[in-house]
């Protein structure tokens, strides 16, 4: 099964704030990189990342799986939900991931005494 290219977007968009996070496309699936370094890819719409010591150490409980028989196992990295430019869309706010969660971090669009809330 190969991975979609709307699942590479999420997962991008989940790690936008990392700087030098580039990817390829390599046999339907996609090889993540990380200031020039393979750590990782999605395969068959799952993240995984090399089992190096500090990724164990960030998910000590991660499952490991096989990207593709034949190779080593990898953690599985779970993530839920959709990502804050796309919620925002979804509210009628198109816009990027940074600049939502800006949005979200800004007290005056949740409401206070003066400011009715734009944001819930």
């Amino acid at each position: 099964m190969a991975s979609h290219k709307e699942y590479l977007n999420f997962i991008l968009e989940q790690i936008s704030e990392l700087e030098e996070i580039t990817y390829r496309a390599m046999m339907r699936e996609y090889i993540i990189y990380y200031r020039g370094k393979i750590v990782g890819g999605i395969y068959d719409d799952r993240l995984l990342v090399k089992p190096v010591k500090s990724a164990i150490s960030l998910m000590p409980d991660a499952n490991y799986e096989l990207p593709y028989e034949g190779a080593k196992e990898m953690l599985l990295v779970n993530l839920s939900g959709m990502s804050l430019s796309k919620a925002a869309t979804e509210a009628g706010i198109p816009t990027y991931h940074g600049t939502a969660k800006r949005l979200m971090e800004t007290a005056h669009y949740l409401g206070d005494s003066f400011y009715h809330a734009i944001l819930d």
